[in-house]
């Protein structure tokens, strides 16, 4: 695997301000790399912030939100320095996404086709008929089948499968250097979930894109994560690559994590719960912000805030048990 950083995210803070005026810190101070032909996975909770990380590198946060802190770097440039128009550029060509409920971000009045075609037309600059064709070619490359008269479809004559596929080929349409995958098989079922998971690696594997891919879900990460970055209320706690995630968590949460999904590996009697609720980003603990949560939490986590630390060669954690 090339180890040629791609994308570059340093010291990310991005807060939402509420009618009341409390601060909803979203992201709070994470950085983390995405290299070439890699994919990394972001994992935690709902509402710890996975989204928001997503729709900042996009440059796609909104008032009452904003990026009040940090750098988001892709290919050496500094993409909170660019223009609106220059980002549209960006968005779709180099960098797309593929958002967890297609039905959502398909236009309902256009055909599959057409909406394929129009990412091409704008961003390649290709004539529409050569855009659709372009199109059919990339629904063939998803594995859609019949894709001439798919394309002629609109997005509710599809499955939810067949409208996340559509997604993904016009992420992929104008061969993008990295795509964001976004909870991409939360919306369907087990067996569309296995499909859409292996036509990703297949992808990966053919055209060599490299993926962020933001999940709660384990089981998707031990299949095709390289590294694997744990969030809990806006921050980083740890990061490591795939095997030592698992074969060796090393930051209370991660082994609560882990611990409260099932195996095939081992026979549980009982899953282990992680007690207490997630925090109120706009009134985080003290220190940790995990400590009301953790069975190993010590008096020093109640104040002090640990920092994101290297405890074995290329295994990070923000635990006061490493220090």
């Amino acid at each position: 695997m090339s180890m040629h950083t791609l994308l570059n995210v340093e010291h990310l803070k991005t807060y939402f301000w509420t009618h009341q005026g409390a601060v909803v810190r979203a992201n709070d101070n994470i950085s983390f790399q995405v290299c070439e032909k890699e994919v990394v996975a972001i994992v935690g909770e709902s509402g710890c912030g996975k989204s928001t990380t997503a729709l900042s590198v996009l440059g796609l946060i909104r008032s009452p939100g904003r990026i009040v802190q940090g750098r988001v770097i892709f290919k050496g440039v500094e993409l909170q320095k660019l223009s609106e128009d220059d980002m549209r550029g960006i968005r779709g060509k180099e960098i797309s996404m593929v958002f967890q409920n297609p039905s959502t971000y398909l236009n309902p009045v256009m055909k599959i086709g057409d909406q394929i075609a129009e990412n091409v037309v704008f961003h390649l600059h290709l004539g529409w008929k050569e855009a659709r064709e372009k199109g059919i070619e990339v629904l063939r490359q998803v594995k859609i089948p019949s894709p001439e008269r798919m394309s002629q479809s609109y997005p509710h004559e599809l499955s939810g499968g067949m409208k996340q596929r559509a997604l993904i080929a016009m992420a992929i349409v104008c061969h993008p250097s990295l795509v964001i995958l976004d909870e991409p098989t939360t919306a369907l079922d087990v067996t569309i979930q296995s499909q859409i998971l292996q036509l990703i690696k297949d992808l990966r594997n053919r055209v060599g894109i490299s993926m962020m891919l933001i999940t709660h879900d384990l089981g998707i990460v031990a299949d095709i994560a390289d590294r694997v970055y744990i969030m809990y209320a806006g921050q980083i706690l740890e990061y490591c690559d795939v095997f030592n995630i698992f074969r060796d968590p090393l930051h209370p949460y991660t082994q609560a994590l882990l611990a409260s999904v099932l195996s095939i590996n081992e026979y549980r009697e009982n899953l282990v719960s992680i007690q207490g609720t997630v925090p109120d980003l706009r009134n985080p603990p003290a220190g940790c912000r995990f400590h009301p949560r953790c069975r190993k939490g010590m008096e020093v986590c109640t104040r002090e805030e640990p920092v994101l630390g290297e405890v074995k060669e290329g295994h990070f954690a923000a635990c006061w048990l490493y220090r």
